[in-house]
């Protein structure tokens, strides 16, 4: 079926080359991409109403009229599973970022090797994705998908996981995080959270992007905080 990838950028210059940069990879890949450009982020939302939002999106921040953070926040209402990069001209919109959930930033020019890279974890995400935990509690089968699971923790014999609605099934932790991937890390011996769904951490809890405050234990800090980075 390939990916559906679209380009976001005031600056046609900045798009071509971003496009032609993305048809590269996808050719060393050996992904099929269809890939569509937009000047504007209202452009974009048009296309959205006909064809649906793409798998990636590579989105300028700087645009007149709707800028690119404030369509990313729409566009995350509409859907979880797609990728968001931004690419930009500053370094500072990051906290931004925490709340679109944004795979990455790149910053102008971009670096051919650099979008490379953030394409192939991209791609990853998007196969993973599809991945769904088969679970059997009080009598019956659930279907989770794991892109849902925002945390899960441990009590005694038992694990709850946390997704659109909370699941408590007779497992062990340890067993559970085998069935799962690297967007999860292990933040205490009862507690495995989706890095991706973090707002922000301190060495006392961490908060996600709904709101939750799930406490820590301090020595717990490190590792988050260092599989918070390497997601990004």
């Amino acid at each position: 079926m390939g990916i559906r990838m679209a380009v976001c950028d005031d600056n046609g210059a900045d798009a071509r080359y971003v496009e032609t940069l993305a048809r590269d990879w996808a050719a060393q890949a050996g992904e099929a991409v269809q890939i569509d450009c937009f000047p504007s982020a209202e452009a974009f939302l048009f296309a959205c109403e006909e064809t649906g939002v793409p798998d990636i999106l590579l989105l300028d921040v700087e645009m007149p009229g709707m800028d690119g953070v404030t369509l990313a926040k729409r566009l995350r209402a509409r859907s979880e599973e797609m990728q968001i990069v931004f690419v930009t001209g500053y370094s500072d919109y990051i906290a931004e970022g925490y709340e679109v959930a944004a795979l990455h930033y790149l910053l102008k020019p971009v670096k051919r090797e650099k979008l490379f890279s953030v394409l192939d974890r991209a791609a990853d995400r998007l196969r993973k994705d599809g991945k769904v935990l088969t679970l059997e509690t009080a009598g019956e089968v659930r279907r989770v998908p794991v892109r849902q699971i925002r945390w899960v923790e441990a009590a005694r014999n038992y694990v709850t996981i946390h997704a659109a609605e909370p699941v408590t099934v007779k497992r062990t932790l340890a067993g559970l995080a085998a069935e799962l991937d690297d967007r999860f890390v292990q933040a205490g011996r009862s507690l495995l959270v989706n890095v991706t769904c973090i707002a922000r951490v301190s060495r006392t809890e961490i908060v996600l992007q709904d709101g939750t405050a799930l406490p820590i234990p301090r020595r717990a800090y490190e590792s988050v905080n260092r599989a918070i980075i390497q997601m990004r």
